[in-house]
């Protein structure tokens, strides 16, 4: 596995280069500012109606629209939502794409399930951060910096290489690593990872817990510290030893159950929904339902959850100190 640090870009090359950046949230907005303060001043750009035009121009950013920053940027980052970025490409990019720019993804699944065809004269590249973009924010704030994915899926210019990790290094990926790999393994991973693991299998495992305790009888605010709130204590432990490492650090009582109880969790009916949740992503049917089936409006965050979760995360957030509560 190949890993770039900091002494394998040189910042240089995007001299005189102008960068776009199609985007403005989440990871859109912590790029730009990573960028900002790493001495590289982007553009960004936005539909005419955006609500987002306020706050990019409340950081200081020059706002355009979509179709005058690629014609004004030598590189762009795309940075819209994945189930809008074929449609925007096709209308708002394609027109006025020329050679030798360069598209930049920061993940690559519209690529590799072909709902956006670069054409053969520019560069794409992947910069995918592990994780989202309020913590790239505040880990480049630290300095420590969040890893990233990195790879070329075309080097028109033959400088592709050398101009992504350049970007790398200035949204500061670059000092935790650039792990080498290719668009096809990023998307299919990164879609399987978040959809069966990271978010859909975890987020439905704590509420189970927490809704366990609370029909039993335990306050919501105590069944949400026994299951939900000490989850990066575990995570952190996971990270830094693996799972064995893990329950060699807890109490024995916590292992062992850990050892007994997880096959009856996590049994062979979950091992087939993994299994067929893999072969919906990798085929690029769950991606071809993103894009068709996503609506343009909000997102009901609260489908998996409930109130009485909610008000128990925010009033433990508020009694133990947490900002983001």
């Amino acid at each position: 596995m190949r890993v770039y640090h900091t002494k394998d870009a040189d910042r240089r090359v995007l001299k005189n280069k102008s960068i776009g950046i199609i985007g403005y949230g989440s990871q859109g907005r912590a790029q730009a500012l990573n960028m900002r303060e790493s001495g590289v001043v982007p553009l960004i750009g936005l539909p005419s109606r955006s609500r987002r035009r306020r706050v990019a121009r409340a950081d200081g950013f020059t706002v355009t629209t979509t179709r005058r920053l690629v014609s004004r940027s030598d590189i762009l980052l795309f940075l819209a939502p994945d189930h809008l970025q074929g449609t925007i490409f096709e209308t708002e990019i394609c027109p006025d794409l020329r050679s030798g720019q360069m598209l930049v993804f920061a993940h690559a699944a519209s690529v590799h399930f072909g709902a956006v065809r670069p054409p053969t004269g520019v560069d794409v590249v992947l910069i995918a951060p592990l994780g989202p973009g309020k913590r790239l924010r505040e880990l480049f704030r630290q300095k420590p910096g969040v890893a990233c994915f990195f790879g070329v899926f075309q080097d028109a210019s033959g400088r592709a290489k050398k101009l992504g990790l350049a970007l790398v290094a200035a949204i500061g990926c670059l000092r935790t690593g650039a792990i080498e790999t290719t668009f096809a393994e990023e998307a299919v991973g990164d879609l399987f990872g978040e959809q069966a693991v990271l978010c859909g299998g975890l987020a439905r495992l704590l509420k189970l817990g927490f809704d366990t305790l609370v029909e039993n009888g335990l306050s919501p605010e105590k069944a949400y510290l026994e299951c939900v709130f000490q989850i990066d204590l575990i995570v952190d432990l996971i990270k830094s030893g693996g799972i064995a490492g893990m329950l060699q650090r807890v109490s024995q009582t916590a292992a062992r159950g850990a050892i007994a109880n997880g096959p009856r969790i996590i049994d062979e009916r979950a091992r087939l929904s993994f299994q067929k949740i893999y072969r919906e992503v990798e085929s690029g049917g769950f991606f071809t339902s993103l894009v068709n089936g996503a609506p343009n409006g909000p997102i009901d965050y609260g489908r998996l959850t409930d109130a009485v979760f909610e008000r128990a995360a925010r009033r433990i957030g508020r009694m133990l100190g947490d900002r983001n509560a």
